[in-house]
């Protein structure tokens, strides 16, 4: 009942209008549950195949072994195959990593080695190579298969030597794990020498004496073996850690060299021993029956392919957080599990061996000498069970011995485990890169589940300071900014919303996180004021009155009260606001005067570079004094529980000290970009993984309804399935697309990036490529300088796509061009570009190649498509469908050269629907025309089957996208529109440089004020006369706020109305306002000089005084800019009656939410509320603001009453909490000004790179001259190359396909053939399978990407923060 009346009181709100607007994604964020249970299945699903695969690769190489021995009773001829099977095992892993380290030396990165380094190294592989070629080559095929299977564990002494030596350990006590696996391992080979002797003295069928010999050589060879793994005791000692440094730098030509050097060594063993020393191998007797080709080259794909699956799968089971489940058990268990099935076969099938004796287990084994003559029986088997039959278990003697074995057996095995017990805690950061997790990137398949265990790096590293330092994740800072441009309500709340969601996500920033990153939101608005032409005053617009609206109800919605801490600030390029968000972090607004700073995306993008990497990242490398403020006393959230006043931004850029620039990141966003903290998290973790990432974006989900939104959704989906998929994982990614996008600061302020990025556009070329399309010309200079692009598939954004058909002609109309500029400058610098950026290769380049030169063969490839629409549909010849289908697109060449670009718009919108009935013609009839012929084993019907299959297996792979496969009809037939009317008109209009896109009318913009609605209304009453009336009524309220702060107030009123004239005859002299591009910048710095002037003098003088009083003073007299006023009054509206008591009730939860004294807070709630209603209910009306002198009469009693509540509680110790609780809420929103070094950053700033561009009409025309004649050349590339491409086909359709064509055979779907040819031209056949091998190529791109992002995603999810409710609603619930 009190959690009820809990919740019920915190709903309360004594007010006619209760109502809040609560936007979708509000909501508090919960762990899915079906994203658990997928995540364990996963776990499960990885565990099962690391240990299946491992125990079939053992067993594999168990079998050759066995099938090779000398004693087998198969013929020479078999054992010398199955002995080369053996070889093939070894050499298998060398030659993939020679491939692999090949292609990286050559499409990636080559740095010449240090030949003494690499002297060292492939020396110890050449020892490793010798022993495991000599273990495997020599020993093996001599002892039965349970020496075999025992044998191995010994590799793993070097390893426990090491540890001892460098004591690796965190606790001094654990020393005795690598003592007890080395005394295990050497009471093991005790015992195996042991277990020998006893076979030769009781006279074991098959022993020899030379056995002793073979023993010896084992564990020699195991010692060599065991040099493998000699990198990870030391890179964890912080011994040799300069060469090992100098060893990553070029271990990829390392490899190379170590892998074709193992091959040899691998290959003289096998010569030197089997062909010179034993002379078994004769090389004219290699001729073989079908099934001994079958038994050997099985066991051999087996053993090589279950190799690599099972390294493939420990990795993965690392890389998903279940290292334990997945990985440590299935590997440390498979010898146990490959003792164990070989057992199970034993005693199940053995007595089904045709004539074998089961009466004893000596005449049994003496019976299957006589099966090797006979076919029925299994000769695997058949040669496992006689191997067993080796051992001790056949002796006439003694069988007690064979506990000599299973004793060997349980010493290696537990020498493997005391060896590496670290990998059972082993910690895995959320995203790991491969080289973290394991030393060596070869793994060695005769022994895959110790290699998987000595290969794990141990990540203990001692320093002589400190015993042992953790390998955690270094705390990052992130500056979400976001650009606006004439957004609507609905926009802003979803980027508001976005980042209030992300503070709730990270909480304080005083307290440390999971993911450890701090943050802060800037929104840069364009355009933000205006300046009315009657009163020459300059106010907020309505898009940021909308946007202060917007924050206010966001705000509420969040935390049900008005926003607290509040600043007003002005700059040199307009105007900030200041607000604390809920849990502390910082949310500021920059408010763009274009008449200051130049307006666009682009230098909005500059603006906040230059503040927040190079301003802020100076001033915390040189920390000042910080200056007072102009309210001393005012606390925020985060600082509730310390002793500084602060205000909180100087608090976060603090934390900057300790992060370098490598570890500061900026989110690039757009002013309508919707997203959950997981996916900023996730674009994190690839820039904190990968040091050579520059930037990284995600999926970018267009919303809206409409046609023209189906036809962008399934753009949007093919275009990241396919080939964002393709550029991430052959090379980089071009675009990082500037609504969702993560850049790393080092990469920003990299030499020719940011700098270059400043360059403003004064060629025609430029225009195209610089301001068109900014975020793809930030990333071309971020390739060129070495960066690498990603692109993250899980991490989804959400933003507005135009839904109308002029705005997405328009918007595209700037995209097209700019694409294929950076694109072709990318390929011109190609050779430049690949030496310095390691992603970037040749190969990649001509794969750029191709796809430009398909997209520029895109408007004739549409109107063949057409052509052989129109012979499908109507039965029109081939020349003269050709001919009909190029005559729409020249008319609308034409017209896009003569009409207006509305005219152009209307006439292609038209046209779409005319070839998008076409096309759906033509798509049913390529359909009726398969069922006609019986078959769609056809060219186009391959092509059109096999694509449809493609993009539903694609979809099918992406679950939480399937739904847009729906729209995939809709994207076919408005190919026509969108790959050849969309690009004539992008070419035709190239010399439109605006952006086309949320344009309004600026007439109408300027008479809606926020300070003159009354002017309105009485304007639309005929009133004009009223006009000084509203104003002076308006002045007046004013007066009133105010009147007990600054008692002065008139007489400042009274020096602004007497400086107005002046003002307006400086405008009347002035040029038109309309035409903000022709006002000179150094007129506006004239007309603002003596207004920054005085802003200087009362902002600055009060710096070095002392005194309070004298610096309260200073700050009631200075003066601010008419659009101050108006916004503060909107902010004041938080000290009304009404919204008083809610922000009071809230204030106190929130102050007291940790400290477990919920009846106390409850019963603080209640009577302060009584208090407040006490002291206003008859004196305010529930909407008036609070004078002064009210907040102090009741802050006085709200102060005593918390103090008496307190006191009869006995909770004394929370009075000072309570009573900052109540002055954060009775604080006004404050008007600040910047500090002067900021506020000369940002003079200095406008000057050198954001003034406002002034051209002159001469360089206007000249421009568009220079941009008309661009447009021709690219119009006149593209027509001759397309003309080309069509006339070709033409003549090839006019010879007849009799004289040139390609005959291909007509199969019916059973698969037979028909008899009967179709004909073929040879361009139409080439052009159709180089797309075909295009889509191929980014689909297998497609399904590695799908493999890697499911990784990332379930390692994400098994670190995701957990959420808990509060108890209020956990408890209604």
């Amino acid at each position: 009942m009190q959690r009820l009346l809990k919740f019920v009181k915190k709903k309360e709100i004594d007010t006619w209008d209760p109502f809040q607007l609560n936007p979708i994604g509000a909501e508090k964020e919960e762990k899915r549950r079906c994203f658990e249970l997928f995540q364990h299945l996963v776990a499960a699903f990885v565990g099962i195949m690391v240990l299946s695969s491992a125990v079939i690769s053992k067993g594999s190489l168990l079998v050759l072994s066995t099938l090779s021995s000398p004693t087998s009773t198969r013929t020479s001829k078999e054992r010398q195959y199955y002995m080369l099977m053996l070889v093939g095992c070894l050499v298998m892993p060398n030659l993939l990593v020679f491939l692999k380290s090949l292609w990286k030396c050559a499409f990636k990165n080559f740095v010449p080695p240090n030949m003494r380094t690499m002297g060292i190294v492939c020396g110890i592989e050449c020892l490793v190579s010798l022993g495991t070629s000599i273990l495997v080559l020599v020993v093996m095929p001599q002892f039965d298969v349970l020496t075999n299977l025992f044998i191995s564990g010994g590799v793993c002494m070097l390893s426990s030597v090491l540890q001892i030596v460098f004591r690796l350990q965190r606790e001094n006590w654990k020393i005795i794990f690598p003592i007890c696996s080395l005394m295990l391992v050497l009471t093991g080979y005790f015992l195996l020498g042991a277990d020998y002797y006893v076979r030769v003295t009781s006279f074991v069928s098959g022993q020899e004496d030379d056995c002793y010999w073979y023993v010896g050589i084992a564990v020699f060879a195991s010692f060599l073996v065991s040099l493998n793994w000699w990198e990870n005791p030391v890179q964890a000692s912080n011994n040799m850690q300069e060469m090992l440094a100098e060893l990553d730098t070029f271990r990829d030509f390392v490899f190379v060299i170590s892998s074709l050097l193992r091959v040899v060594v691998i290959a003289a063993v096998y010569l030197i021993y089997h062909v010179w020393i034993q002379e078994n191998i004769v090389w004219a007797d290699f001729d073989f029956t079908p099934k001994t080709l079958d038994i050997g080259l099985t066991v051999l794909f087996l053993q090589a392919f279950f190799s690599a699956a099972c390294h493939w799968f420990g990795v993965v089971a690392c890389k998903i957080h279940s290292v334990r489940m997945s990985f440590a058990f299935p590997v440390c268990f498979t010898g146990p599990a490959v003792l164990i099935l070989g057992m199970i076969l034993f005693l199940t099938q053995s007595q089904y061996l045709a004539g074998a004796d089961t009466t004893s287990i000596i005449d049994f084994c003496s019976s299957l000498v006589d099966l090797s003559t006979k076919n029925t029986s299994t000769v695997v088997m058949l040669e496992l069970t006689k191997s067993i039959c080796r051992t001790s278990l056949s002796s006439h003697y003694w069988t007690w011995p064979f506990s000599l074995l299973a004793l060997e057996g349980i010493c290696m095995w537990l020498g493997l485990i005391t060896c590496t017990y670290y990998v059972w805690n082993f910690k895995v950061q959320r995203i790991e890169r491969t080289t973290e997790l394991f030393v060596r990137r070869l793994y060695e398949s005769a022994f895959i589940d110790l290699s998987l265990l000595l290969n794990t790096k141990m990540k203990v590293v001692q320093t002589r300071n400190q015993e042992s330092v953790v390998d955690d994740v270094e705390n990052c800072v992130i500056y979400l900014c976001a650009t606006m441009w004439h957004e609507t309500y609905d926009e802003m709340l979803k980027i508001l919303t976005s980042m209030f969601r992300l503070d709730r996500y990270r909480g304080d920033p005083k307290e440390e996180h999971k993911d450890v990153f701090d943050f802060e939101c800037h929104i840069f608005v364009d355009d933000a004021f205006m300046i009315d032409k009657e009163t020459d005053k300059k106010f907020i617009n309505e898009y940021v009155t909308d946007l202060i609206h917007v924050v206010i109800e966001v705000y509420r919605v969040f935390t049900n009260k008005e926003p607290d801490d509040v600043s007003i600030i002005e700059t040199p390029y307009g105007g900030r606001l200041m607000f604390v968000m809920p849990e502390g972090n910082m949310l500021y607004f920059h408010l763009k005067d274009k008449q200051l700073i130049r307006n666009k995306k682009r230098w909005s993008q500059i603006m906040y570079l230059y503040y927040l990497l190079g301003w802020k990242g100076y001033i915390v490398k040189n920390p000042q004094k910080i200056t007072r403020q102009n309210n001393p006393c005012r606390a925020s959230l985060i600082s509730l529980d310390g002793e500084s006043f602060l205000l909180p931004q100087h608090d976060n850029d603090s934390k900057r000290k300790h992060i370098s620039d490598d570890n500061t990141y900026i989110m690039a966003l757009d002013g309508d970009t919707d997203f959950h903290p997981a996916a900023l998290i996730l674009l994190v973790d690839r820039l904190r993984k990968y040091c050579n990432v520059g930037a990284a974006c995600g999926r970018i989900h267009p919303t809206g309804m409409g046609p023209m939104v189906w036809y962008q959704k399934f753009e949007y989906a093919v275009g990241h399935w396919l080939q964002k998929t393709a550029e991430h994982v052959f090379g980089s990614v071009l675009c990082s697309p500037g609504c969702f996008s993560l850049f790393r600061g080092s990469a920003l302020m990299d030499d020719n990036v940011l700098k270059r990025y400043t360059t403003t556009a004064t060629r025609a070329s430029e225009y195209v490529q610089y301001d068109q399309g900014e975020d793809r010309w930030l990333c071309t200079l971020l390739l060129q300088q070495g960066w690498r692009v990603e692109y993250n598939a899980a991490s989804d954004a959400y933003t507005n796509s135009p839904q109308e058909f002029k705005e997405f002609y328009n918007q595209r109309r700037r995209w097209g061009p700019s694409t294929l500029a950076n694109t072709l400058d990318l390929l011109h610098s190609g050779n430049e570009t690949v030496k310095r950026n390691s992603s970037i290769s040749r190969l990649y380049i001509f794969y750029q190649i191709f796809t430009v030169s398909s997209s520029i063969l895109g408007p004739a490839s549409v109107s063949l498509m057409i052509a052989g629409a129109f012979q499908f549909v109507f039965q029109i010849e081939g020349t003269l469908s050709i001919i009909i289908s190029v005559i729409p697109p020249i008319f609308y060449l034409l017209i896009c050269f003569l009409a207006k670009p509305n005219t152009q718009i209307t006439i292609a919108a038209i046209m779409s629907v005319l070839y998008a009935f076409l096309m759906l013609a033509s798509f049913f009839a390529i359909i009726g025309d398969m069922a006609m012929q019986g078959t769609f084993i056809t060219p186009t019907g391959l092509f059109l089957v096999s694509m449809a299959a493609m993009y539903l297996v694609t979809a099918i792979l992406h679950p939480q996208e399937f739904s847009m496969i729906i729209y995939g009809l809709m994207y076919f037939i408005c190919i026509p529109s969108g790959y050849l009317l969309l690009t004539i008109y992008s070419l035709v209009n190239m010399h439109i440089v605006t952006w086309g896109t949320r344009e309004t009318n600026k007439e109408k913009e300027q008479k809606k004020t926020q300070n003159v609605l009354c002017d309105r209304n009485c304007k639309l009453c005929c009133w004009d006369m009223k006009l000084q009336v509203t104003q002076e009524t308006d002045n007046l309220m004013l007066q009133q706020l105010q009147q007990a702060v600054n008692p002065n107030i008139q007489v400042t009123q009274q020096v602004v109305h007497e400086q107005k004239p002046n003002t307006k005859e400086e405008k009347n002299n002035a040029p038109n306002e309309e035409n903000s591009e022709e006002i000179s910048p150094e007129l506006l710095d004239r007309k603002r000089a003596k207004k920054d002037l005085e802003y200087d003098t009362s902002a600055y003088s009060s710096i070095e005084d002392d005194n309070d009083d004298n610096h309260d003073d200073e700050d009631d007299n200075m003066l601010y800019d008419d659009w101050v006023q108006p916004v503060k009054e909107e902010f004041l509206k938080k000290l009304t009656y009404s919204n008083l008591k809610r922000n009071l009730q809230e204030q106190i939860r929130y102050t007291l939410r940790n400290k477990n004294q919920e009846d106390v807070c409850e019963e603080l709630v209640m009577m302060l509320t009584d208090t407040v209603n006490g002291e206003l209910k008859d004196k305010v009306g529930p909407e008036d603001v609070l004078s002064d002198s009210q907040l102090e009469e009741l802050q006085y009693a709200l102060n005593e009453a918390a103090r008496r509540i307190l006191k009869t509680n006995r909770m004394e110790r929370l009075e000072r909490r309570v009573k900052r609780a109540v002055e954060k809420t009775l604080i006004a929103p404050q008007v600040e000004k910047l500090t002067e070094d900021e506020h000369d950053f940002w003079k200095k700033l406008l000057e050198r790179y954001l003034a406002p561009i002034v051209d002159d009409k001469a360089h206007k025309e000249e421009v568009t001259r220079e941009l008309k004649s661009l447009r021709n050349k690219a119009v006149f590339l593209y027509f001759i190359v397309n003309v080309l491409w069509i006339v070709a086909t033409f003549f090839l359709q006019a010879i007849g396909n009799d004289v040139i064509s390609i005959k291909i055979e007509k199969i019916w779907p059973n698969g037979t053939s028909s008899g009967e040819y179709l004909k073929v031209e040879p361009l139409s056949l080439m052009f159709l399978l180089s797309f075909a091998v295009l889509l191929v190529v980014q689909f297998l791109a497609m399904l590695y990407h799908r493999v890697y992002t499911l990784i990332h995603v379930v390692s994400y999810r098994s670190t995701e923060k957990d959420y808990i409710p509060k108890d209020e609603v956990s408890d209604l619930c």
